[in-house]
């Protein structure tokens, strides 16, 4: 064989291998590039974040008890205070001089007490008095009777002996009532000691209220007057002067909102981490001690129930975290975010999220057996009154040598972050399809599809580490 005709056989082996090759790659230029993962089982984690900000569980204003002019401001707006501090006064001339003036007034009613407890001993000295000589003319008396009843002195005499008997008799009588008369007087008096006392205690309440203490410990969050200014007590449909607001925070809370969507699965007690704005870096564990039970307009956080509007507005809830003891002085205000544990399952078949589509598994089943072809009979309507999507994900599966995707449904549990927990439908190590999103959405059963290794398989953030 000539050189001319090895060359020749060459050139035509090459012009059939290249067209067999271009008939290929023209054949897998249709093929649609899909990413794929794993189904891996791994601990999950379902949570539900919100935001809010940081507040004490306790805080109170504290509010003007007595009109007048602020005297003096002993706090500022930062500082901690112990219960029963002095934190302000309010001007106290006209209490304080009450007060005065009714310690006055009982000491004068303590000296009448004195004088009348006086008179009252000599009163009943003079009762002891007249008693003794009573007794002596009762003794006179009767010897003058015995006398006159022996004819041995004159009736004049006799007389004269019974009537100062008689006198020292009625004497007495005026005497012990004299004794009723100071004990009276020494009650009365004493009542209006008691009296004046318990004015005192007006008084001094009175004047108490120009001074605002501490009612326990805690931080000072707020200042709003100064000191010279005016100041005034609520009444009944008008609120008063407020001096500052003090905050317990030996108990602190995170309060967020949680979307409509998510409180369903919040409840009391379960654990949450919160992070501060303010402390980039730091995480605050703490568990849900309040779970809001009426809805909250988005824009305004007014409750729909004391909306007078209708709104098809979203809506959050009200959720209250509190944090476990921490050295970090926390303040009042302060931005967070709380991310509640919700559930948490160990050891679970878990996919992406992704990789889950909605799709008729009667029209998949068929379009799998004509290689993602529709039947010339198929019908895409569902009977009425019945839905005839499912949730399911795509399984890449060999058929014909080539790689194709089958639609399997697919029941789920909770939700993680990234992954989602798979209860029925799947098993551990089968591959399924999580994209690209525009190629999931039109993906059909059947169809070929290829391995995209242009990118890095998703990796799963949900495990016990998160």
């Amino acid at each position: 064989m000539t050189g001319k005709k090895i060359l020749l056989i060459v050139a035509i082996l090459a012009l059939v291998a290249g067209g067999i090759v271009g008939t290929v790659l023209h054949s897998r230029s249709d093929v649609p590039a899909v990413t794929t993962a794993k189904v891996v089982r791994q601990d999950l984690i379902s949570t539900v974040s919100g935001t809010g900000q940081i507040k004490p569980k306790t805080y109170v204003n504290v509010g003007a008890t007595s009109f007048g002019r602020i005297t003096h401001l002993y706090v500022k707006e930062g500082d901690h205070v112990k219960a029963g501090q002095l934190l302000a006064t309010v001007e106290s001339e006209q209490p304080a001089s009450a007060v005065a003036a009714q310690q006055a007034t009982i000491a004068s009613s303590k000296t009448n007490v004195d004088s009348y407890i006086a008179a009252e001993k000599t009163a009943e000295a003079n009762v002891e008095e007249a008693q003794a000589d009573l007794e002596q003319k009762k003794f006179d008396y009767q010897r003058a009777q015995a006398l006159y009843n022996d004819k041995l002195i004159a009736k004049q005499d006799f007389d004269a002996k019974k009537a100062a008997y008689d006198v020292d008799l009625a004497t007495l009588s005026q005497r012990q009532a004299a004794v009723l008369q100071a004990k009276a007087q020494t009650a009365s008096a004493r009542s209006q000691v008691a009296q004046g006392v318990a004015t005192l205690k007006g008084n001094d309440y009175s004047l108490g209220l120009t001074r605002s203490l501490a009612p326990f410990d805690g931080l000072v969050t707020n200042v709003p007057v100064r000191a010279g200014e005016t100041v005034v007590v609520g009444i009944q449909n008008a609120e008063g002067s407020t001096l500052m607001t003090l905050a317990d925070m030996s108990v602190i809370t995170a309060e967020v909102k949680v979307d409509e969507t998510d409180i369903v699965n919040v409840a009391l007690g379960q654990s949450a981490s919160v992070t501060v704005d303010a402390f980039p870096g730091q995480t605050f564990t703490g568990k849900v001690t309040e779970v809001g039970d009426q809805a909250l307009l988005r824009t305004t956080g007014v409750a729909t129930l004391q909306s007078t509007t209708g709104t098809e507005e979203a809506k959050d809830f009200k959720v209250v975290v509190t944090l476990d003891p921490t050295k970090v002085d926390l303040r009042p205000g302060l931005s967070c975010t709380a991310k509640i544990t919700t559930a948490h399952k160990p050891d679970v078949l878990t996919i992406p999220i992704q990789a889950l589509v909605e799709r008729d598994p009667v029209e998949e089943a068929q379009l799998f057996k004509n290689h993602g072809k529709p039947s010339a009979n198929a019908s895409t309507t569902p009977p009425a009154g019945q839905t005839a999507l499912v949730q399911g994900v795509y399984l890449t599966v060999m058929d014909d040598s080539r790689l194709r995707a089958r639609f399997v449904p697919v029941t789920t549990g909770i939700t993680g972050t990234t992954d989602i927990e798979v209860l029925t439908g799947l098993k551990q190590g089968d591959e399924i399809v999580t994209g690209h999103y525009k190629t999931l959405r039109t993906l059909k059963s059947g169809v070929a599809v290829k391995r995209d290794t242009s990118i890095a398989a998703p990796v799963s953030t949900d495990d016990s580490s998160s």
